[in-house]
């Protein structure tokens, strides 16, 4: 079944090409079905390749998908075109009175800032909030993830040595859990960050369960025991070239950024990395969607 997203939208072209069913307004609204309802806070710089990496892994499950892209109203994005933001986006503003069944939070290349200094954070702290009563579940990523782990539930976190960058292997610890279901044991992750949470403090809380870990990056996931709240700290939507990307652009900041891990064929960042991660990525969303949106939340056509 189809992502249901505009039809002029630049993610659709690629998605069509590599054969993600995707479907337009018009034609969802011929159909006597009612789509889940899915709001992607997209905190990225580069949105445009977000969007695609997103709609892509919900593209590729069973169930049909109306998307609303999400960005921050208190923030102004330099590498994003103003037309693009004004064409396919929404502000909280344009839908704090609706609900989602499900809702995505990106990441965003801000970790090493303290909560507080970020510039969109009363915003963002408003959305986390609203999220609870609005959306049936959320799940959140890298610093999104680390955002809503302090925002709900007080948990710190941390910077690393150095950057965690690479594609790294994690231990499945809970696979009774319904997302996690179809995976193996271990699973491999594009991970890139500065910071990160720590199991001891997640399990303090009291109110979640740790998931899967790895023993370089650390904790993967994380979740409320209901699945309302889901927190990935790594990027399985990531594509092929992304973290190459990230690393082609710490060479012209730094002087000698560590070459991603388990990533280059023999570490040669001339060589073409080979995708590892996209089954476990897929699945992961497919679980989210059917296991802790689909099949939980309550039916109103």
């Amino acid at each position: 079944m189809p992502v249901n997203i505009p039809r002029d939208l630049p993610a659709r072209a690629i998605l069509e090409g590599e054969g993600i069913f995707v479907m337009s307004d018009e034609r969802a609204r011929s159909q006597d079905i009612r789509p889940l309802r899915i709001a992607i806070l997209n905190l990225m710089p580069t949105k445009q390749a977000t969007e695609t990496q997103l709609l892509r892994v919900l593209g590729s499950t069973p169930l049909q998908v109306e998307v609303t892209l999400l960005h921050m109203a208190s923030h102004a994005s330099r590498n994003t075109p103003p037309e693009h933001l004004e064409a396919f986006y929404a502000t909280f503003a344009d839908v704090a009175d609706q609900y989602f069944d499900g809702m995505i939070v990106t990441g965003a290349p801000i970790e090493r800032l303290d909560f507080e200094d970020v510039d969109y954070w009363p915003e963002m702290a408003q959305i986390l909030d609203w999220s609870i009563e609005h959306v049936y579940s959320t799940i959140h990523i890298c610093w999104g993830a680390q955002a809503a782990l302090y925002r709900h539930h007080g948990v710190a976190k941390y910077e690393l040595p150095e950057k965690l960058s690479g594609v790294y292997p994690h231990r499945v610890l809970r696979p009774e859990s319904a997302l996690l279901r179809g995976f193996d044991d271990v699973l491999a992750v594009p991970q890139s960050r500065y910071t990160e949470v720590r199991a001891d403090d997640i399990e303090a809380t009291g109110a979640l369960d740790v998931l899967a870990v790895g023993d370089e990056a650390g904790v993967l996931l994380a979740a409320t025991p209901d699945l309302r709240q889901v927190f990935v700290t790594g990027h399985p939507e990531y594509d092929r070239d992304t973290l190459d990307r990230e690393y082609r652009r710490d060479l012209e900041v730094e002087s000698a950024p560590a070459v991603p891990a388990n990533y280059y064929p023999d570490d040669d960042p001339g060589r073409e990395p080979a995708v590892t991660w996209r089954g476990h990525g897929v699945l992961l969303y497919a679980n989210w969607l059917n296991h802790c949106v689909y099949q939980r939340v309550p039916f109103e056509p």
